[in-house]
C-alpha cells in the first residue's frame, strides 16, 4: 500500500491532517508506545469484548486460514491512563491454532497491549498495513469518543506477520479531531418542525409569530477552521453557497482580517421545511466567532446572517431547543415590518424573540414523511405567496391564538398529546398554514389524513413542505405503512423516525 499517496487522498476527502494523525495511520511499530510518547503520560487497556468464535469468510480470506476456524475475537479501548479518555479503539482476530501458549495466555488475560505481548515473548513480527481511510462515527462510536455521531472516524487495517503468516488482524479507529496541530470548531444543529404563522393579518399592529420544534434528526455538522480565504467543501451546491455567502457576510461586519475553510460533514434537504438554511447560516457565524474569539447571541448572529426576519423558531431551536413560540415583530408605518414577507426577503429585521420554551415530552415520537416532490417555495416565490394571500382573515388568527394558548400549550405542560394533538390538527386548516397547504401538490391533505387515520394523533406539515410530520405516544408502524403506501403513486419519500431535541446546537473546539 502507498501511504504517502493514500494519506494525501483522505486529506483531499475529509480536511488536513496533522503529522501524529499521519504516523498513527502509517506507522509499522507499536501504536501503544507511539501514544505514550505523544501524550507524555502511561496509556491503560480497556478490554471491552474477548471470545474465541468462528472467523467469517472475509477476515479468513485476510488471515490465509480456513473460514470457520476458531479465532480470538478481542475489543479493546485504548486509553489515557489518567484521564480516562478514549484514544483508539481496536479490534483483532488471532487464529487460535497459530499462537504459541504463552503468547495465547497473555492474549486472553486481556488488558495486555499486544505489542507488549510480543516484545515480552521475543517475537519476531512485523507489520503490513492493508488499508487506510476514514469512516462516520456511528451513534455508539460518538459515544464512546465522546463526539457526534457522523463525524469522521480515521481508520486502518493491518496485520502482524510471524513466521511469514498473518499472526493478528488489526482494525483501528479514532476520531479525526483528536491529535490535531490546529484550532477547530465544530458544530451539531437540530433541524425543526415550523407548525405556523400565528398573526399573519397586522390589524393589532404585530405579524408573524412562530411556533416549532427542535428536533434530534435530521441534523447538521459543520467544522470549520482558519484560513487564508474563504472556502466551503461538502455538502451540495446550496448549503455551500449558502455557507460562503454567510462566511463572507460574518467576517466583513465583525471586520476580521482573516479567513475560514468550513467542511459540511452532514446535511439535511434545503427547502423542504426543516429549516437548513437557518442552521447552515447560524452554524457558520458561530464557528467563526469561536474560531476568531467573537462572543455574540444567537439572535445577534442571526441578525449579521440575515436570518429570522420573520420567524424565529430557527434561531430559537438553535439556541433552546424544545417547544418554542416566537412573538414576531410590530407591524405598521414606522415598525420593524410594514409588509407582510417572508425572512428571505426581511433583511435588516431582528429575529422575533421567544416568548414562550418548554421541552418537548421525550416520549412523544414524530415521524417525517418527506415526498419526492419538488422543493418548498423560496426566494421570488415565497415572497410572492406572501403578496397574494396576506392578509389572512382576522378571525382566522384569533381561533389560531386560542388553540395555541388553551389547547397546545396546555398539552405539552400537562403531557396531554390528545390536547396538543387537537390544536396541531385544527391549525392545518386556519390562517397561513391553510394556505401554505393549499399550494402544495394535491395529494399532501389526503397523505397528513391517512396518517391519522393510521393512528397519528395529530399530522401537520412543516413550514412550505413537502415535510409532513406525524406525532404519537405509540407504535408508528401503521403509520409509517400507510405513508409509504400512499406516497409510492407519486414518486416514494424518505420517511424518518425522530424525536424532539429539548437542547440547542452542541458546539465544540479542538486543537489549539
Amino acid at each position: 500500500m502507498n501511504i504517502p499517496l493514500r494519506l494525501s487522498q483522505i486529506e483531499d476527502d475529509i480536511g488536513h491532517l496533522s503529522p501524529v494523525q499521519k504516523i498513527l495511520l502509517g506507522t509499522d511499530g507499536s501504536v501503544t508506545q507511539l501514544l505514550e510518547a505523544v501524550i507524555g503520560k502511561p496509556i491503560a487497556i480497556k478490554t471491552r469484548l474477548q471470545e474465541i468464535i468462528p472467523v467469517d469468510p472475509d477476515t479468513a480470506k485476510k488471515l490465509g486460514i480456513t473460514a470457520g476456524m476458531p479465532v480470538n475475537h478481542r475489543v479493546v479501548e485504548i486509553k489515557n491512563n489518567d484521564t480516562g479518555e478514549v484514544l483508539i479503539h481496536a479490534v483483532s482476530y488471532t487464529p487460535v491454532e497459530r499462537l504459541p501458549d504463552e503468547f495465547r495466555n497473555d492474549l486472553l488475560r486481556a488488558d495486555i497491549p499486544i505489542g507488549k505481548i510480543i516484545t515480552k515473548h521475543r517475537i519476531e513480527a512485523r507489520r503490513e498495513i492493508l488499508a487506510a481511510g476514514y469512516i462516520p462515527a456511528s451513534g455508539e462510536m460518538a459515544e464512546i469518543f465522546n463526539t457526534f455521531p457522523n463525524e469522521p472516524l480515521l481508520s486502518r487495517e493491518y496485520q502482524i506477520i510471524h513466521g511469514g503468516k498473518p499472526l493478528i488482524l488489526i482494525e483501528e479507529q479514532f476520531p479525526y479531531h483528536k491529535f490535531l496541530d490546529e484550532k477547530r470548531v465544530i458544530i451539531e444543529t437540530p433541524s425543526r418542525l415550523h407548525l405556523g404563522l400565528i398573526d399573519m393579518n397586522g390589524a393589532i399592529g404585530r405579524v408573524d409569530g412562530g411556533i416549532g420544534i427542535a428536533l434530534e434528526e435530521p441534523s447538521l455538522l459543520l467544522e470549520a477552521r482558519i484560513s487564508g480565504d474563504i472556502s466551503v467543501k461538502g455538502g451540495d451546491e446550496w448549503c455551500r453557497k449558502t455557507a460562503c455567502l454567510v462566511a463572507k457576510r460574518i467576517l466583513g461586519q465583525l471586520k476580521i482580517k482573516g479567513g475560514v475553510e468550513i467542511t459540511l460533514r452532514n446535511l439535511f434537504r434545503q427547502h423542504t421545511g426543516l429549516g437548513s438554511g437557518t442552521q447552515v447560516s447560524l452554524a457558520t457565524a458561530r464557528a467563526i466567532c469561536d474560531l476568531y474569539n467573537r462572543s455574540h447571541t444567537s439572535r445577534e448572529l442571526a441578525m449579521l446572517a440575515g436570518r429570522g426576519g420573520t420567524s424565529g423558531i430557527g434561531t430559537g431551536a438553535f439556541e433552546l431547543g424544545g417547544f418554542i413560540i416566537d412573538g414576531g415583530h410590530s407591524f405598521g408605518l414606522g415598525m420593524e415590518k410594514n409588509v407582510f414577507s417572508p425572512s428571505g426577503a426581511s433583511q435588516g429585521v431582528h429575529p422575533a424573540r421567544v416568548i414562550v420554551h418548554h421541552d418537548f415530552p421525550a416520549d412523544w415520537k414524530i415521524l417525517l414523511a418527506i415526498p419526492n416532490l419538488s422543493p418548498g417555495s423560496s426566494g421570488v416565490m415565497e415572497q410572492d405567496i406572501f403578496s397574494r394571500f396576506c392578509p389572512v382573515s382576522q378571525e382566522d388568527v384569533r381561533e389560531i391564538c386560542h388553540e395555541t394558548l388553551m389547547n397546545m400549550i396546555p398539552g405539552i405542560v400537562e403531557h396531554d398529546l390528545d390536547l396538543f394533538a387537537r390544536s396541531v390538527n385544527k391549525l392545518q386548516n386556519l390562517g397561513f398554514k391553510k394556505v401554505e397547504i393549499n399550494i402544495q401538490h394535491k395529494y399532501i391533505p389526503a397523505l397528513l389524513m391517512s396518517m391519522r387515520e393510521a393512528g397519528a394523533a395529530c399530522a401537520g406539515m412543516s413550514s412550505f413542505g413537502p415535510t409532513l410530520f406525524a406525532i404519537s405516544d405509540s407504535g408508528m408502524n401503521d403509520v409509517e405503512n400507510s405513508a409509504t403506501e400512499h406516497m409510492e403513486p407519486f414518486g416514494g419519500g424518505t420517511l424518518i423516525h425522530t424525536c424532539a431535541r429539548n437542547r440547542g446546537a452542541s458546539v465544540r473546539c479542538t486543537g489549539n
